[in-house]
């Protein structure tokens, strides 16, 4: 498994490499964010390791940076900042999972693993798009109409209406929508998948068109297909 690992501070970084190493990994060392940038680009990397606060370039923009360029390697951030809301920055960002310094050694190889095992999944999916009613998705553009208009999401609504219609007409609970989209160790006692519910009912509930997304009461969210 081809790792980079984006971390400025060199008794952080000798230890993760010579851990990781030892478990197998092939890891890549940046020590700067203009460094990681011009590696992102080299080849595909199974996860990313990233730092936020870094010398030159700040995670969050790189972060931005990666998905821009349509990069879909997992990304992991590893940072001091442990305030729910700098969580929340990353994921809305575009990362797929958050892990706190300090850090016990096998959850992050846990996380890894989970994460190469989640994104080899996807990539066995055949489908270039989803549709549910008049909804239409994209996955190669990154493009949401419904009828003949144009939807526009962010990182995070988009894989969250994406993960809704994979599983359309199916009673997802907020565990398994935070599971899939915010990653598995995301805090569960948070409200964000219901803010993000009402982010994509504002986006995608177009006047005179019945409603996509349904609560079912005590159990979680679904997206009907049939109207």
């Amino acid at each position: 498994m081809e790792l980079l690992l984006v971390e400025d501070n060199k008794k952080i970084s000798q230890f993760m490499v010579k851990g990781l190493e030892e478990c197998g990994f092939a890891v890549t060392l940046a020590e700067n964010g203009v460094q990681a940038r011009k590696l992102f680009l080299e080849k595909i990397w199974n996860v990313i390791l990233l730092d936020i606060m870094l010398p030159d370039l700040d995670g969050l923009e790189l972060l931005q940076y990666l998905r821009y360029k349509k990069i879909e390697s997992p990304v992991l951030v590893i940072s001091a900042l442990g305030d729910p809301d700098d969580k929340v920055k990353a994921l809305e960002k575009g990362a797929d999972d958050y892990l706190s310094k300090p850090f016990h050694f096998k959850e992050l190889v846990a996380r890894i693993q989970a994460l190469n095992r989640r994104a080899n999944l996807n990539y066995q999916v055949p489908t270039h798009s989803l549709s549910c009613a008049d909804l239409y998705l994209d996955l190669e553009a990154h493009k949401i109409t419904r009828g003949d208009e144009e939807i526009i999401l962010t990182i995070q609504e988009f894989k969250l209406l994406k993960f809704l219609m994979e599983n359309k007409d199916k009673v997802l609970t907020r565990t398994q929508i935070l599971s899939a989209v915010w990653g598995a160790h995301y805090d569960t006692n948070t409200n964000v998948v219901d803010v993000y519910i009402s982010y994509l009912r504002n986006k995608i509930d177009i006047e005179g068109k019945p409603k996509l997304i349904e609560t079912v009461k005590g159990r979680g969210y679904k997206i009907n297909s049939i109207q």
